[in-house]
């Protein structure tokens, strides 16, 4: 058994892990806080964890499960568990039968529908660990899974018998049809959670609370590395570049502004020449004319980086619209311009499909050869950069052993304004293998961007 400390402490470390910025500070607050509690009150100290630690609201999923592993309501088959139910029925093989011929099942499935009717949550909580115990196992009994759970009780199954019940003959389609049909969805999802957070605290009694922590908790979005995200990620993250964009954009033209002075003024240096007796110890130049600056990205598409490359056309579509002109390049051993698949309002997953098939990005072998996609870009695209871009190249700098072109790349870098290489690799593997990051970053300077922390320190940095 841990100590309270040992388990304060190991909270506090998978806070950490998971990306929660969690100081040593706030770590006392929280001791502070839990003396004047009853420990035993659980929803209370929850409350004093999250009132101390957690910053930000996006943050609270990953600290409550968390919580429930570190400080589980239950232990085994927990208090709520009858052990006076039918187990699930099975076949001449030793099969479970079909749920829906299961009077057992079938029974459970008219119990949830009234929990879910009811909208008791303890209920539901304690039907969701007596579920667990019931239909949560694997068939060798080796671990824990919810889909099996789901699965047989299909609690989605349930909605149109919850809609007759709380309707009563009234006109269907209409408001209250979809006030009760949201509110029976909510509810039906809350115990999906209950279920998963069943399973995971079972399996950690089993392997573990930190492998189990590890596995199972999802960083806050503001960590979570590209490769990581899924279609759901791509769009919160989609909400999150946008402001980001403006404000990388709003940084690049700072220092554009701050790089030269406008024309002199030649009158009001005159003019103010005359308290010098005629000497111009000052000068007075015309305010330069504020311009949107432009926008070159290369972004590799390879498939070593193809989540990076997905985060990428979020950032191009977001870009474009803070910038003058942007034109976008996607390149494997081949490059191709793909600006034309950034219509406003085109799904990103869609332009990445699109330009998979559309885009010519393929020369010989489709192996990733930054060499050869440099040469060919400056070769029949030097135009595109000029005295007032901003050159963007977004990749990990692995060119599988080949031709670097860096002359051709510092020709690029030395007409445009800035250039910055954003890299997904963590920094500890660059000059690894076939990295080139060194060399590259010597030409280019080079960032380290695996996640959305990362960019905005990389924009803050620009400052």
């Amino acid at each position: 058994m841990r100590s309270l400390v040992d388990r304060h402490a190991g909270f506090l470390a998978a806070l950490r892990e998971a990306g929660l910025p969690v100081s040593t500070a706030e770590g006392l607050d929280a001791v502070r806080a839990m003396r004047l509690l009853d420990l035993m009150d659980r929803a209370s100290l929850r409350a004093a964890y999250a009132a101390t630690l957690v910053k930000r609201p996006a943050h609270r999923d990953q600290f409550d499960m968390l919580f429930d592993l570190w400080f589980p309501a239950a232990l085994g088959d927990g208090s709520g568990r009858r052990t006076d139910r039918p187990a699930r029925r099975l076949d001449g093989d030793g099969k479970p039968v079909p749920a829906a011929l299961d009077p057992g099942v079938q029974e459970r499935r008219r119990e949830l529908a009234d929990l879910l009717l009811e909208g008791d949550e303890a209920g539901l909580r304690r039907f969701a660990r007596d579920a667990v115990s019931s239909y949560g196992r694997t068939p060798g009994q080796e671990s824990w899974f919810s889909s099996g759970v789901l699965r047989t009780l299909s609690p989605e199954t349930l909605m149109a018998g919850l809609l007759n019940a709380v309707l009563h003959g009234q006109e269907r389609g209409g408001l209250a049809e979809r006030v009760a049909r949201r509110t029976f969805r909510d509810r039906i999802s809350r115990f999906e959670r209950m279920v998963a957070g069943e399973v995971r605290r079972r399996i950690a009694e089993d392997t573990g609370v930190e492998r189990t922590a590890r596995l199972s908790v999802r960083p806050p979005l503001e960590r979570l590395d590209f490769h990581r995200a899924n279609r759901a990620d791509l769009d919160r993250l989609r909400r999150e570049v946008y402001p980001l964009a403006r404000r990388l954009a709003t940084r690049l033209a700072q220092k554009q502004r701050a790089g030269s002075r406008g024309r002199l003024d030649f009158r009001r240096t005159v003019r103010a020449s005359l308290g010098s007796g005629g000497v111009p110890l000052t000068t007075h130049h015309r305010p330069r004319r504020p311009h949107r600056p432009e926008l070159v990205i290369l972004c590799d598409a390879s498939d070593s980086v193809s989540a990076f490359a997905n985060f990428t056309l979020l950032l191009t579509f977001a870009l474009r619209e803070q910038f003058s002109r942007v034109r976008a390049f996607a390149f494997i051993d081949g490059i191709d311009e793909i600006t034309k698949y950034f219509a406003p309002g085109v799904d990103v997953a869609d332009a990445m499909a699109r330009m998979a098939r559309e885009a010519d990005l393929v020369w010989v072998t489709g192996r990733t050869n930054y060499g050869r996609a440099i040469k060919v870009f400056e070769d029949r695209y030097a135009d595109a950069i000029g005295p007032r871009t901003s050159l963007l190249v977004l990749g990990d700098a692995r060119s599988n052993y080949g031709e670097l072109s860096l002359p051709a790349l510092t020709a690029m870098a030395d007409r445009a304004r800035h250039a910055y290489w954003l890299n997904p690799e963590p920094r500890g593997v660059w000059d690894t293998g076939d990295s080139a990051a060194s060399r590259y970053g010597a030409v280019v300077p080079m960032f380290e961007c695996r996640n959305l922390a990362q960019l905005t320190a990389f924009v803050e940095e620009l400052a």
